[in-house]
């Protein structure tokens, strides 16, 4: 049967419809004839199928042409990972039985809700990254990586071009954009694990070896060194999330010591929870890869301390670690920075005496007195309190600083020199 030129076929069938619009689609075309009044200039990836940027009652969605089955299959996949919280395109529907104007029969269609301000890997490459920025989309696709494989999904083509790239907020991640091959499991095997990372290295490799071809990657860029980067970052930070680790209540310098080790391998925490039972506390850690200078942003937002970066860092480490300890993970951050602010930071600013004040500014003082109650608890094997900390730290090590109000902006080359009297 003819279908009349510019009609939707009878035998169309739309799963999951969340907007009328998607009705006045003229789904009795080829995606690639579509015209392009419908479609937005979006930067695509290299994908196998043919895709499409539409815009769609002001908003973008990608049209995906694909086999009905995959496409229902990849749909029920991309929306159970959705579900579970996972880094991944949102599933928008899936359009089948469609038919030309002649009534021969069309490819289905995955619909998926455009993932806004991301960018494909040729895209952001293209742009001259500099060798750190594109080391941490490396990392960023390893913390994905490890974050799918916790919950199970094996994805069965890891590769750039799977992947999409966001910075948020001056953090980079990376949203799994193509499920046709993966599958979700009760828990992965060793080997399934190892096999992702190694297509991992394998497709990026090839990926990046192809932008260098091209011109779009300095040559001296080390492609097939990506491999072991990749390889690396995942089994430490795989490591590191997976050790089991119970502890008592007051035991808080050993998350310390977790998220130390988080930060030594070149992550930082985006979200710290502490979970209680009979068998003593557990902590998770769900790491994120960050822009410089994301740090001192966050902290100047939250709560108006103008401080270096590595102080930054330590500072929102205890502000994390303080939300985490009074369960309010799920309370207002800014007030939550309140009150760790006028709690915790100003508590210990307001113990030292007035004759040392000079010693250190305020967030480097901060800094080194949870080091010192980091060193005091592990030396201890139990939680040392912020104010046994302070006490500690004031009496034995802050009177044998320098002052260092009295040292800025002195020329010392012009400073005295003291004789060593042997004194």
């Amino acid at each position: 049967m003819t279908t009349p030129s510019g009609a939707v076929p009878t035998s169309l069938h739309i799963t999951a419809v969340s907007d009328p619009a998607l009705l006045d689609l003229p789904w009795h075309q080829a995606l690639e004839e579509w015209p392009d009044h419908l479609l937005a200039a979006l930067p695509r990836g290299i994908s196998r199928h043919i895709v499409r940027f539409v815009r769609l009652s002001g908003t973008v969605i990608a049209v995906k042409e694909i086999n009905a089955a995959l496409a229902t299959r990849e749909y029920h996949l991309l929306r159970m990972l959705r579900r579970l919280g996972l880094p991944a395109v949102e599933p928008v529907g899936v359009v089948s039985g469609r038919r030309d104007s002649d009534g021969e029969p069309l490819e289905s269609a995955l619909i998926t809700r455009h993932l806004q301000f991301s960018l494909p890997y040729r895209a952001l490459f293209s742009q001259a990254l500099r060798e750190d920025t594109a080391t941490r989309l490396v990392d960023a696709l390893a913390v994905l990586l490890v974050r799918l494989h916790l919950a199970g999904f094996y994805w069965g083509d890891v590769s750039l071009s799977n992947t999409l790239f966001r910075r948020d907020a001056g953090a980079f991640a990376a949203y799994l954009v193509d499920a046709e091959t993966g599958d979700l499991h009760d828990q992965l095997s060793r080997g399934q694990r190892e096999y992702d990372v190694e297509l991992a290295g394998m497709n990026i490799a090839g990926e990046l070896m192809d932008l260098q071809a091209g011109g779009h990657l300095d040559e001296q860029y080390d492609a097939v060194g990506i491999i072991e980067v990749i390889t690396s970052r995942y089994t430490s930070l795989w490591a590191e999330l997976t050790r089991p680790e119970s502890f008592e209540t007051g035991e808080r310098w050993r998350v310390d010591a977790r998220i130390r080790r988080l930060n030594e391998l070149g992550f930082d925490v985006g979200e710290l929870t502490l979970s209680t039972d009979i068998t003593g506390t557990s902590v998770i850690i769900e790491p994120k890869v960050v822009d410089a200078g994301h740090h001192s942003r966050r902290l100047l937002r939250l709560t108006g301390l103008d401080v270096g970066e590595n102080q930054a860092r330590r500072l929102l480490n205890d502000l994390d670690t303080y939300t985490a300890s009074t369960g309010q993970q799920g309370g207002d951050e800014e007030l939550v920075a309140h009150e760790w602010l006028t709690r915790c930071f100003e508590l210990v600013v307001r113990a030292v005496p007035r004759e040392l004040a000079g010693k250190l500014e305020q967030a480097e003082l901060y800094h080194e007195i949870l080091e010192h109650r980091w060193y005091l608890s592990e030396r201890r094997g139990h939680d040392v309190g912020l104010q046994e900390a302070v006490h500690s730290y004031v009496e034995g090590v802050l009177p044998l600083k320098p002052d260092e109000s009295s040292v800025v902006g002195v020329d010392t080359e012009e400073m005295p020199v003291v004789a060593d009297d042997g004194a």
